[in-house]
């Protein structure tokens, strides 16, 4: 998450629009996580690009699917730490 809030500045900074992810203290009801996964899903329809924050080039499910919308949507894709 660090690394996330460190990109959000400096990308903020440079006059970049930034929609990141939400940072919570606990991990979210599945509800709650259905709702975000969506939510995700249309700050992806509003941006122009998609920064994937990943140290050591990890990418997780969600993280995954949601590269894979991007992609399909023509939304350029980058990466942090490879991809």
């Amino acid at each position: 998450m660090a690394e996330m809030r460190a990109a959000e500045r400096d990308l903020t900074l440079a006059g970049v629009i930034v929609l990141a992810p939400c940072e919570a203290d606990v991990a979210p009801t599945p509800e709650q996580k259905a709702v975000l996964d969506e939510l995700h899903l249309r700050k992806i329809d509003l941006a122009d690009r998609v920064l994937v924050v990943n140290p050591g080039g990890y990418v997780g499910a969600s993280t995954a699917r949601e590269i894979a919308y991007a992609r399909a949507a023509g939304t350029v894709v980058d990466f942090t730490d490879g991809g």
